[in-house]
């Protein structure tokens, strides 16, 4: 187990006020380290630079232009190792 992960997660779920009654100590603990407080602090410049109002003048019709674009891109395949030919759908059972 990736414990520098798990306290991350733990310290996460903690800013948005979603960790369970039982985990609240191991976040509290994960805190008291020092990549604790280190996530903590990039969590928290995260959620600021989300909540932040834009602030870059985009030309006209930028987003309607960055749309367009994104759907002329090619859809990405998933691709079997060793293989030219895309994976078959995995609603395909594979026989037994």
């Amino acid at each position: 187990m990736d414990t520098n992960k798990k306290n991350r997660e733990y310290i996460s779920l903690l800013l948005d006020g979603e960790i369970p009654d039982t985990d609240q100590e191991l976040a509290m603990a994960a805190l008291g380290e020092p990549d604790g407080r280190q996530a903590w602090d990039i969590f928290n410049h995260i959620g600021d630079v989300l909540r932040a109002e834009a602030t870059a003048d985009l030309s006209p019709g930028f987003s309607e232009r960055l749309a367009a674009r994104l759907a002329d891109e090619p859809t990405p395949t998933k691709r079997v190792a060793g293989s030219a030919e895309p994976a078959a759908s995995s609603a395909v059972a594979a026989p037994r």
